[in-house]
């Protein structure tokens, strides 16, 4: 299959917030769970002005990542794959992308606030397990907190 990246177009706004909506509910989470996090996971136009990058096929649109700088570090804003892409090396290069525009930008470490289903492919990326972090989403719950190293 066919993956290309590109920077997304305003108009696909919508499709890219779609598609991180079935990603993350493709984990199973129940209704009540998915509507604490559609505010978290639509996009707007502002999240143009920070570095993003669509995974694109020649059937639609595969996945989205996005990264915010965060002083000395980056971090990882989005990283959505759609279910029917999952497993076929699109995660693997959004989180390449990731990691080379964070270089870019001189960033020291790429942190990752992941969800629990996904820390393991992160782990597997190289990124290393730091604590956790508050969910923007989901008062009381905790996410794995990770970091690559960018050096």
């Amino acid at each position: 299959m066919t993956v290309d990246l590109r920077p997304p177009s305003p108009k696909e706004l919508t499709a890219l917030s779609q598609l991180c909506l079935r990603s993350k509910s493709y984990w199973g989470y129940d209704a009540e769970f998915m509507n604490a996090c559609t505010e978290e996971l639509i996009l707007s136009k502002d999240a143009l002005k920070h570095p993003m990058i669509v995974a694109q096929t020649p059937v639609g649109l595969a996945g989205v990542a996005q990264l915010l700088p965060n002083g000395a570090d980056i971090d990882l804003a989005l990283l959505y794959v759609d279910p029917e892409h999952m497993g076929q090396g699109v995660g693997q290069r959004l989180f390449h992308w990731c990691v080379e525009t964070a270089r870019s930008l001189q960033a020291r470490t790429l942190l990752i606030e992941a969800d629990p289903n996904a820390s393991a492919f992160y782990q597997h990326m190289g990124a290393d397990v730091i604590g956790d972090a508050p969910s923007g989403s989901i008062p009381g719950r905790r996410l794995p907190l990770l970091a690559f190293s960018l050096k």
